[in-house]
């Protein structure tokens, strides 16, 4: 289907005709431009009447190529069904000063827990087309760091500039869990899902796991709770190496109800490759499908008549050219044959 978008441009059209119906003005009198290149005698040639209407009809036709290209000719493809389907997912991350232990290995070089959490859920992120991602940061509180949004860049960007200690140092996971049911409540008919990553357990805020269950329950969302830390690690000291677990605070079986109760499943993530396998794990949720939405695509046209105006218009300056170089052969001629 093809159509003008703005199709009252069209109106501009018989604006040359007011040079024909506004009266002419007095011509004034000018002094002759004398060309040296003239012999005494000799003139250029004359433009006839015929020539005046061709130079007319050139104008015209560049004014209405002109008015097409502003009028924005398109052409409309079939419309495509896209579907809406997706999850609203938000992701809350424990910034508490335990997660500080680097405990945890990235290519080969030991580094913290936030550091794995983040390299690890980069690739979460980017992998998460359709979905409207979200991300809370806790410590002695809970606050949020980007609402629900599509800009999959924009949330990944936050949690990389994200620091340990931002908010405190204890562990407020109740105030995560209230805080990411009370954004879902915004938006009806979804698969809402928090992912809740910590190494501890709930030391801090105004809402306690048991509460934030219950709300959770009540709002249809489903939590999916991740342990993060590993069991063995070995510290050096003036006596010598000893190995301690550091994720002896870890609440397990807190976590674990949490997820349960509201359908969703605990994980534990000792290392990169469990937390890899875990995403990838929720990456087999089920979207629920929303009603489909529909687009046309469109095909600019403009770019047409704008270049046939550009054509139109070297016309009359190139003609002019041409006539000129053939009266300066000519004159050449004649002075050689004289």
């Amino acid at each position: 289907m093809f159509e003008f978008a703005w199709w009252w441009v069209w109106f501009a059209l018989p604006l040359p005709l007011l040079f024909f119906i506004l009266p002419p003005r007095e011509k004034s009198q000018s002094a002759a431009l004398r060309m040296p290149l003239l012999l005494p005698g000799d003139t250029l040639p004359t433009t006839k009447g015929g020539r005046s209407r061709s130079l007319l009809f050139i104008g015209l036709l560049t004014w209405i190529c002109l008015i097409a290209a502003a009028a924005r000719p398109q052409w409309l493809g079939d419309p495509i069904s896209i579907p809406n389907e997706g999850r609203e997912m938000m992701l809350a991350v424990d910034l508490s000063g335990s997660m500080k232990i680097e405990d945890m290995q990235v290519n080969g070089r030991q580094v913290n827990r936030l550091s794995m959490i983040k390299s690890v859920l980069d690739d979460f992120i980017a992998r998460r087309v359709g979905d409207r991602l979200g991300l809370i940061l806790f410590a002695d509180t809970a606050y949020l760091q980007a609402p629900l949004t599509y800009d999959r860049e924009t949330v990944a960007r936050l949690l990389d500039e994200t620091v340990i200690g931002l908010v405190g140092e204890q562990t407020a996971i109740g105030d995560a869990i209230g805080l990411a049911v009370k954004r879902f409540k915004q938006r009806d008919e979804t698969n809402n899902v928090v992912i809740l990553l910590t190494d501890g357990q709930n030391t801090a805020g105004n809402i306690t796991p048991e509460q934030a269950k219950e709300l959770a329950v009540e709002s249809g969302a489903t939590l999916y709770t991740i342990g993060v830390g590993a069991d063995k690690m070995l510290v050096r000291s003036f006596f010598g190496s000893r190995q301690v677990n550091p994720s002896q605070e870890l609440d397990e079986k807190m976590l674990t109800d949490l997820a349960e109760s509201t359908g969703g499943r605990y994980f534990r993530a000792r290392n990169t490759d469990e937390l890899n396998t875990i995403y990838h794990t929720l990456d087999e949720l089920e979207p629920i499908e929303g009603e489909a939405r529909k687009m046309r695509p469109r095909t600019a046209l403009f770019y047409y008549p704008l270049a046939l105006a550009l054509l139109l218009s070297l016309l009359p300056p190139l003609s002019y050219s041409a006539r000129g170089l053939w009266f300066l052969i000519s004159t050449g001629r004649r002075e050689n044959q004289e």
